[in-house]
């Protein structure tokens, strides 16, 4: 008979078969990630080890001490490099070109994208809602009636974006919060998620490769705010048959789950890491595992696969 250890196997419960399924299980599992804690808060937070980790006191010691070294600050530094003028049927506006670069050492991951006058608006908006006083004292660019496309103006518009963004970093708050992190990310993630609901999975990849290097740089603080790019880009690695290149990127997706287990990514990824272990015939036991403890130490009813979650994500 087969070993019940072996996925395909008569005798073996795939993850998948041996967890619930449901409406309300699966609304459950697929709710919006919360906040991450920083490195002094209390571990019962969403953030860190779940209070039923089985980990001792001297391995939380360890592991929030990894994570403290883990936490040093990235610094980025913004520029508005060009800014061209598009026409559309009954639009015209300036679009500004924002190159994003880590100091401190050379940084082969720079990241270039394009934001018009209403992106930064919006942005400025959503900010005065919540961090009213702590932007009190950033200028933002005002808005003409007229000489809008001049070279003048979009030269001054430049100098003017690049200290806006730069005074907005220089806010511990603000840099970390979700209005700032969307508007330098949101708008390609939104279309790498398209791509990849539409089977376009190379396009979705090529996108993915440019974002993701700065959504880890802005999100240090919170590392789990990266998985579902991370889980995207192995499933388009996994459907394009590049198994390796998709358990390279699930094994940096599991690094930023640590002592989350309760996290809605955390079992289907597992479940599809085992998988892809499975394949390329690497070590799955371990993973299968660690998953099992995990369903046994906090029991978490899921229905869905990776795939089936990640294609959820950037529908609005």
């Amino acid at each position: 008979m087969a070993s019940p250890e072996h996925p395909g196997s008569p005798g073996w419960m795939g993850p998948i078969a041996q967890c619930a399924t449901g409406t309300e299980q699966e609304a459950a599992a697929t709710g919006p990630d919360l906040p991450c804690p920083g490195p002094d808060e209390h571990l019962d937070t969403p953030g860190g080890p779940s209070p039923n980790s089985s980990m001792t006191t001297g391995e939380l010691q360890e592991y929030w001490r990894k994570e403290k070294r883990g936490w040093r600050r990235v610094k980025l530094l913004f520029e508005v490099a060009s800014a061209r003028i598009e026409e559309r049927k009954v639009s015209k506006f300036v679009m500004y070109q924002i190159v994003v670069i880590q100091t401190g050492s050379f940084d082969s991951n720079k990241a270039v994208l394009e934001r018009r006058y209403s992106d930064f608006e919006t942005l400025q908006k959503n900010l005065l809602k919540t961090f009213r006083e702590e932007i009190e004292d950033v200028v933002f660019p005002k808005k003409h009636l007229i000489g809008n496309f001049t070279e003048e103006m979009i030269s001054e518009r430049k100098l003017a974006f690049k200290e806006y963004l730069s005074l907005l970093y220089a806010i511990r708050c603000v840099r970390r919060s979700r209005e700032f992190i969307d508007f330098l990310t949101r708008p390609e993630l939104r279309e790498a998620f398209g791509c990849l609901r539409g089977g376009q999975y190379t396009r979705a990849l090529d996108i993915l490769v440019r974002v993701v290097p700065l959504q880890e740089k802005l999100t240090t603080h919170c590392p789990v705010m990266v998985v579902p790019a991370l889980c995207a880009m192995l499933v388009c690695h996994r459907d394009l048959e590049r198994p390796a290149e998709a358990f390279a990127v699930g094994e940096r997706a599991l690094q930023c789950l640590q002592a989350r287990e309760g996290h809605r990514y955390y079992a289907p990824l597992l479940d599809a890491m085992i998988r892809l272990a499975y394949t390329l015939g690497r070590d799955f036991i371990s993973l299968q595992k660690r998953l099992q403890e995990s369903q046994l130490r906090k029991p978490t009813p899921w229905g869905l696969t990776l795939k089936e979650l990640t294609v959820r994500e950037y529908l609005y």
